[in-house]
């Protein structure tokens, strides 16, 4: 027996020697076939090349999100996937003599392929793109409602809430910044409530506000039904002073709002008299039948006779001695003007325009008188690199004139227009010239630029042997 055993350990050593080398053999042999190639492939790659099971791998983040029940199923899939689990790759072993046909050849790469395929079918990736989209979503609505909603509108609406318990009486008795719909302020107090982000901005945001605003903003605080049912016990027909409801106040502090005040209290019971809202109030109703009128109705019991006011003959004669007096001393004025423009000129130490047979018009200010001796002339601040032909600086500060302001120019039928050529407008009697418009000049009139006012006196004399000159030059 023992040699048996002896005898039979390198038998058996030689038959697995034997066995590996037909099994090189024969897979060198298999090599030929491109199909069993790519399924080594398939394998070495699935378990390192070494036969062994690779190592599972894990996150390195410091932090693990929990997974649910479907991100746990995705998760397994795809780790399949890229690990390409499924039975374990083992060739037949092929002993000598005994080579397998091309049919079995099929066969094995068939099941094979068809082990690792399923798991590759079966990947599902859940789009992240879900969770993106929701949180632009959350902090567009955010920056949305921060933009509308300011921090005074926030305390307004916490107020009348905590005095009414009522959004629909909010949206109606109280005045924010801006005209918000009910749904606005139903999700804006929703999101106070229930959005950790938007309540503390808006917290933060109300407790940089200013004392005095926010009395202010207690100050117009809704009142309460509670409130007004003490308001409405005092008597209609009463004259209540501030001591009758600083008293109110005093025995009721827990009822009132705290910024509320005598003269605020007095304020709101004259409202709620003047609409009937008193206790020893009663509305009267409408009278039925025949006895209601409707407009027309009432329109033909007017009597037009009455509307009309009737004469004061002691009020118009008192009208009627007024208005000559003031005519006579318009009339007056108007005859005194030239004694004091001569006064005037004396004064200032210039004489009223003598017109020569070369000036055609004249442009006269405060200080300085501009001769117009052509059919054209430049307005303007003149500098060194700039001459012009009326220097407008000579007349006051010019620093606003443009150094090109405006053109005078004579037309052959005898009429002065001007032209803007500069940035400011050039105000003719009251009425503005804008940059690139012209207009007609009259005699007197009068010509503001930046401040500095002109009056354009045209020689009449000479602008009519102008005209008859080109009428002649027409007629031939």
């Amino acid at each position: 027996m023992e040699k048996d055993t002896q005898a039979g350990v390198p038998a058996a050593a030689m038959g697995g020697s034997a066995i590996t080398a037909m099994t090189s053999q024969s897979r060198s042999e298999d090599e030929e076939s491109t199909g069993v190639k790519d399924v080594k492939r398939t394998a070495a790659q699935a378990f390192g090349g070494g036969g062994s099971v690779p190592k599972r791998r894990s996150s390195s983040r410091s932090i693990k999100r929990k997974k649910f029940d479907d991100e746990l199923v995705e998760s397994s899939l795809v780790k399949s996937s890229s690990r390409v689990k499924g039975p374990p790759i083992i060739e037949p072993i092929r002993c000598t003599g005994s080579e397998p046909s091309s049919m079995e050849r099929k066969k094995v790469v068939s099941k094979i392929s068809s082990s690792i395929t399923p798991p590759l079918t079966m990947v599902i990736t859940p789009p992240p793109i879900t969770k993106r989209v929701k949180k632009s979503k959350q902090t567009l609505q955010i920056t949305k409602d921060l933009g509308r909603w300011k921090p005074t509108d926030d305390l307004l609406l916490i107020n009348a809430v905590l005095q009414t318990t009522d959004l629909t009486a909010v949206h109606l008795g109280v005045k924010f910044s801006c005209r918000f719909t009910l749904r606005e302020i139903q999700e804006r107090w929703y999101a106070l409530l229930y959005d950790p982000v938007i309540s503390k901005l808006a917290w933060q945001a109300m407790r940089q506000l200013h004392p005095e605003a926010i009395a202010a903003i207690q100050s117009k605080a809704l009142f309460s039904q509670a409130e007004e049912a003490l308001l409405a016990k005092i008597s209609s027909t009463s004259q209540p002073k501030l001591e009758v409801f600083q008293e109110v106040l005093s025995k009721h502090p827990s009822v009132f709002y705290p910024s509320r005040t005598s003269k605020s209290l007095l304020v709101h019971w004259q409202l709620l008299k003047q609409y009937y809202l008193l206790e020893d109030q009663s509305v009267q109703p409408l009278p039925k039948g025949d006895q209601v009128l409707n407009f027309s109705d009432a329109e033909q019991l007017v009597d037009d006779v009455k509307l009309k006011e009737s004469r004061d003959e002691v009020l118009e004669h008192e009208l009627m001695i007024s208005d000559r007096h003031q005519k006579r001393e318009i009339r007056q004025l108007e005859q005194e003007l030239p004694r004091w423009q001569v006064l005037v000129d004396s004064i200032t130490g210039m004489n009223s325009p003598d017109f020569d047979n070369q000036t055609l018009a004249a442009l006269r200010g405060r200080m300085v008188r501009y001769l117009m001796r052509s059919r054209e002339i430049t307005l303007g601040r003149a500098t060194k690199d700039k001459q012009i032909d009326v220097d407008l600086s000579l007349e006051g500060p010019a620093w606003k004139i443009s150094r090109k302001q405006g053109i005078i120019k004579l037309k052959n039928n005898g009429d002065f227009f001007i032209a803007n050529e500069g940035r400011r407008p050039i105000y003719i009697d009251g009425r503005p010239v804008l940059s690139g418009n012209k207009w007609k000049l009259n005699n007197n009139s009068v010509v503001e630029i930046a401040g500095l006012r002109f009056v354009f006196l045209i020689n009449q004399e000479l602008i009519s042997l102008i005209k008859a000159e080109a009428a002649k030059m027409n007629q031939q």
